[in-house]
């Protein structure tokens, strides 16, 4: 028999994140979303250091210019230098979706698992709670809540989160009715842990896929919401801007051939919901064990 050299280890198993990032990067699809996402971002906030325009005074003489060598994607109808308003509105459209998404998501999980964990009476309060604030149409509550103040940065994150969190908040419900019963949780309540350990620490963590999942889809449902608001008027006011915004006002010109009033946001917009979308298809197969590669 062959000696084995003292020094030699056996090939150690893949551990469960190599298998996940393998399982992501397998999928072509999405490594091109997350291109497109960090191009985007690159684009937005590297690129007004490089290209500096001026998008705080208005020069009307300057208004509608086709592209040329002083102005790569034109102006727009108040003389703004187009390509700088697109990285500008694409800062507070993935500011306000990311910020959004994030606080629904949070909020969403923490309600969810609070209700599946605790179940009987507050379980049915909560989710009822929830229901309700379903039933109500999304558009018709977002408009009324952003007609009632003057939108910002900030008030667009919490309307857009207001609704955003229902979703999540039943997804994570369902998965803490079954991890309650897991043995794991019996024996933090047997140990005398109480139930936000049990929560926070348990239900939580193993609903995590769940949760990321869903994040990757309310990021781009809520660059949607801001678009749609913006393109109704109750978007960021001037000088602010943001995708939805220019291509409201870029609509107003299609007749008369500024094809770089509408092209680039609507482009913009779709690209960055397409590439969100595109990962949270990836993340949800990567979590799935049964599409794993063994």
């Amino acid at each position: 028999m062959t000696a084995v050299p003292a020094d030699s280890t056996p090939a150690q198993e893949p551990t469960t994140r190599s298998r996940f990032l393998a399982s992501f990067l397998e999928n072509p699809l999405a490594v091109v979303g997350v291109g497109i996402v960090v191009l985007f971002v690159a684009f937005c906030y590297l690129g007004p250091l490089v290209y500096h325009t001026d998008q705080t005074h208005i020069e009307l003489s300057e208004s509608t210019l086709a592209p040329s060598a002083a102005h790569l994607l034109g102006t727009n109808e108040v003389g703004y230098d187009q390509l700088g308003r697109l990285m500008l509105g694409g800062q507070s459209s993935l500011e306000v979706g990311i910020a959004a998404a994030a606080l629904g998501t949070a909020f969403g999980t923490l309600w969810g698992a609070i209700a599946g964990y605790a179940g009987g009476f507050v379980d049915a309060i909560m989710m009822r709670v929830v229901d309700a604030l379903l039933a109500v149409p999304s558009l018709f509550l977002l408009l009324f809540l952003a007609s009632i103040a003057r939108p910002t940065v900030g008030l667009l994150v919490l309307v857009i989160a207001l609704i955003s969190w229902l979703g999540p908040a039943r997804l994570v419900r369902g998965q803490a009715l079954t991890l309650r019963t897991r043995d794991y949780v019996a024996a933090v309540r047997l140990m005398g842990g109480g139930p936000w350990r049990a929560v926070l620490r348990h239900i939580t963590p193993n609903a995590i896929g769940t949760v990321v999942v869903n994040a990757t889809f309310q990021v781009a449902d809520a660059i949607l919401i801001v678009a749609a608001l913006s393109f109704l008027g109750l978007g960021i006011p001037p000088p602010a801007a943001n995708w939805g915004d220019m291509l409201s006002n870029g609509i107003n010109y299609t007749y008369d051939g500024y094809w770089w009033l509408i092209y680039p946001p609507g482009l913009a917009i779709v690209l960055v919901v397409v590439a969100f979308n595109l990962i949270g298809d990836a993340l949800r197969d990567s979590f799935e064990v049964r599409l794993r590669k063994r």
